[in-house]
């Protein structure tokens, strides 16, 4: 009986000290937040909005998301390759790290960054993984990305050869993640990007070339549609450097990675990537997973502040289900795991057309 009572005596103090709980009202008077070093990301936040994102899940996004990639995996295990991980290195030394080849075309998102860096007080490698978050939560679909705060600046560049190129051998790429910290499993999970991924530099004389037919929603296309049997590439121009292979909807504009190709049918990674066709929830929750773990590579996250409540909820996903694209079929699936391939409805009508614009526009010139 003392035993009991103690208990319950500790749990309702417990209780009350949450119920006094008071948070942090922020400087501008408007927000509230559980930590004081939450507060700067607001205004932030806000600022990203409507000043970059335009609510919409839209190039900018892309290019920001990429970052996150390219910042993160500047780091080695083993020490082979200098850098600190995700600290915001390709923003303090651009001059450099935007100037490899595997970066190219990252120079765009660090220009879209650079603004806020100067406006905003925090540091590089918060800027790019909150900016990520938040333009994530316009796109139908995406997760909620924890993000924590508190990454000091740079203070070396990463090096060169952090990050795999597309033309690369599954062995290499799964090596060099390794290297980083990431199973190959993982290495599916982070790939899940793709689904709003798009190209400006891979096809000679053509930007904006999407990964899948979907490009401006978070859902898994992207895995179905890679799986499918390619028959040409877009706009009859081949990457010269092997870092594309015939696409499935090359008529309609969308292209294939070579790099997607191998890992979706390689025997170590084909089966997790099938497990995301039509697995919407799957998808979601191993990105969140991955993303949290790319975002605090090389960091000690006990000096971390989690300020993730900054984050508004995305939008629930646009489908329910992946559909074939009108046009294609399940004859066409190059399946290389032996597990059950979903059953999958096709889309009718014509051709599918794939949009330029969050808006449905199929012009990229009029986003």
């Amino acid at each position: 009986m003392v035993f009991k009572l103690t208990f319950v005596t500790v749990a309702l103090a417990a209780l009350a000290s949450a119920a006094n709980y008071k948070r942090v009202t922020c400087p501008d008077g408007k927000n509230t937040a559980t930590n004081e070093a939450c507060c700067v990301f607001f205004a932030l936040r806000d600022d990203l909005q409507s000043q970059l994102f335009d609510n919409q899940c839209g190039e900018e996004v892309h290019e920001v998301l990429r970052l996150t990639f390219h910042d993160g995996v500047g780091f080695s295990q083993s020490g082979a390759l200098k850098g600190n991980g995700a600290d915001g290195s390709i923003i303090i030394f651009q001059d450099i790290e935007t100037n490899y080849v595997a970066n190219a075309g990252t120079d765009s998102g660090v220009d879209d960054l650079n603004p806020f860096l100067q406006t905003h007080n925090v540091t590089a490698g918060d800027l790019i993984q909150f900016a990520s978050a938040v333009g994530l939560t316009n796109c139908p679909g995406a997760p909620k990305l924890q993000f924590l705060a508190g990454r000091p600046n740079a203070t070396i560049p990463a090096d060169d050869g952090s990050v795999s190129q597309p033309q690369d051998s599954v062995d290499s790429i799964l090596a060099r993640f390794a290297d980083v910290g990431f199973s190959s499993d993982e290495v599916i999970h982070l790939l899940s990007s793709h689904t709003i991924a798009r190209s400006d530099t891979l096809v000679a004389g053509h930007t904006a070339v999407p990964f899948d037919s979907t490009p401006f929603t978070f859902d898994t296309q992207f895995f179905l549609e890679v799986l499918l049997a390619g028959t040409a590439v877009p706009f009859g121009v081949n990457n010269t450097v092997g870092a594309e292979v015939d696409s499935a909807l090359a008529a309609e504009g969308e292209m294939r990675l070579q790099s997607d190709f191998s890992l979706s049918r390689d025997s170590r990674t084909a089966c997790e990537w099938q497990s995301m066709v039509d697995n919407q929830n799957l998808m979601m929750s191993n990105f969140q997973t991955a993303m949290k773990k790319l975002s605090n590579i090389g960091q000690d996250t006990s000096k971390l502040v989690d300020c993730t409540e900054v984050l508004a909820d995305p939008p629930a996903p646009a489908a329910q289900h992946a559909t074939f694209p009108a046009g294609t079929n399940s004859s066409e699936v190059q399946q290389a795991c032996s597990s059950a391939f979903p059953t999958l409805s096709v889309d009718p009508g014509q051709a599918t057309q794939i949009p330029g614009c969050p808006n449905g526009d199929l012009n990229a010139s009029d986003c």
